[in-house]
């Protein structure tokens, strides 16, 4: 997913591990997962050396679980054996990737099908994924008709009782990239949360989850991001507690294929990148992966058939939409946070 930029650079603060004495109230830990990082800050007055370094551990132990399930460059994952399971008999898979699944179908549901975590040999097609071919000038025509063959979440059939999942097209793949990170997040918050924390801000890769109080006192101040390629500045602060917030948008990922920007949004309904002047949009929920997938899923469907979904559905969630050629304007249901600007754009 796309970044809203994590609430210690809002602060000037550099994420790493404290080990000095006397414990301060502030405890800042970081990692690896997932091909990016994890950050987390605990507001933990007198949480000793010995307590940080079991929060720290039991944060990578649920990541690297997550990982090793959901991975799409591990060929031992079990979404990479999944996918080379080339049968329509049942597969089994753990309780978290099967919760993962069903979570993503009932996003696939609701959206009329904008998610999809099949969509995965389109995103290789444009060059995009750990599939990816070179970029170049595209599919054919007749490459997008043999994909769609083989694309579409109604093929996949979950037992969710069973842990199973089957394929209705042998050919079938899955790509969990917009929803992984998120359930992460989620993960290692409910991992924290066993251990009695109750004042975390937790981040993997830009998805976010805040509950309880930061250390200067008050809710978490997360940051969007203005949607530039060229630089990190902040959009927009909101404030946090109890819940996630996840973005996702065109500016990060992307290539020129024949003079045109391509990007890595791919509408799993026509099978072509999203081009309808959304620069991002953020979802805020109780759960970082619904947050995650619905923000992927609102991207699809570009502004105005989006905001009139999330509105119908509840769903808490920001535009920041292209306007000219460097500009921007933005939009927001009406259950979204409020939001502190803190860049220039024109709304209405």
């Amino acid at each position: 997913m796309l970044l809203p930029l994590f609430a210690a650079l809002l602060l000037g603060l550099t994420l790493r591990t404290l080990v000095c004495a006397p414990p301060p109230p502030r405890v800042a830990l970081n990692g690896e997962t997932m091909g990016t990082i994890w950050s987390v800050v605990l507001n933990a007055p007198g949480l000793p050396r010995e307590g940080r370094i079991r929060a720290r551990e039991t944060i990578q132990a649920a990541l690297d679980k997550v990982d090793a399930a959901m991975s799409t460059w591990d060929p031992a994952s079990e979404v990479s054996r999944f996918n080379a399971h080339a049968s329509l008999e049942p597969f089994p898979l753990s309780p978290e990737t099967i919760a993962v699944l069903a979570l993503a179908r009932d996003v696939s549901s609701a959206s009329g099908g904008a998610f999809d975590v099949t969509v995965r040999p389109l995103v290789a097609a444009w060059g995009f994924g750990a599939a990816a071919r070179l970029p170049g000038n595209g599919p054919t025509e007749e490459e997008l008709r043999a994909i769609d063959a083989r694309v579409g979440y109604q093929r996949l059939e979950l037992d969710v009782a069973a842990l199973t999942a089957r394929k209705l097209e042998p050919a079938l793949e899955i790509d969990l990239s917009a929803i992984a990170k998120g359930f992460g997040v989620d993960q290692a918050a409910e991992a924290l949360e066993a251990l009695g924390h109750a004042d975390y801000l937790v981040e993997v890769g830009g998805e976010v989850r805040a509950h309880g109080q930061r250390p200067q006192g008050g809710s978490w101040k997360l940051g969007i991001e203005r949607p530039t390629s060229d630089g990190r500045e902040i959009h927009g602060i909101v404030s946090l507690d109890g819940l996630a917030m996840a973005t996702s948008g065109d500016y990060r990922s992307f290539h020129e294929q024949g003079g045109t920007r391509v990007t890595h949004i791919i509408d799993p309904r026509t099978g072509r990148p999203a081009s309808h002047g959304v620069a991002s949009v953020s979802v805020v929920h109780e759960r970082a992966a619904v947050a995650d997938a619905w923000a992927t899923a609102l991207t699809v469907l570009g502004d105005e058939e989006g905001r009139a979904l999330a509105a119908a559905a509840g769903i808490a969630a920001y535009w920041i939409l292209h306007e000219g050629d460097e500009g921007f304007r933005q939009r927001a249901t009406p259950n979204f946070p409020p939001v502190d600007r803190v860049a220039a754009a024109t709304s209405d």
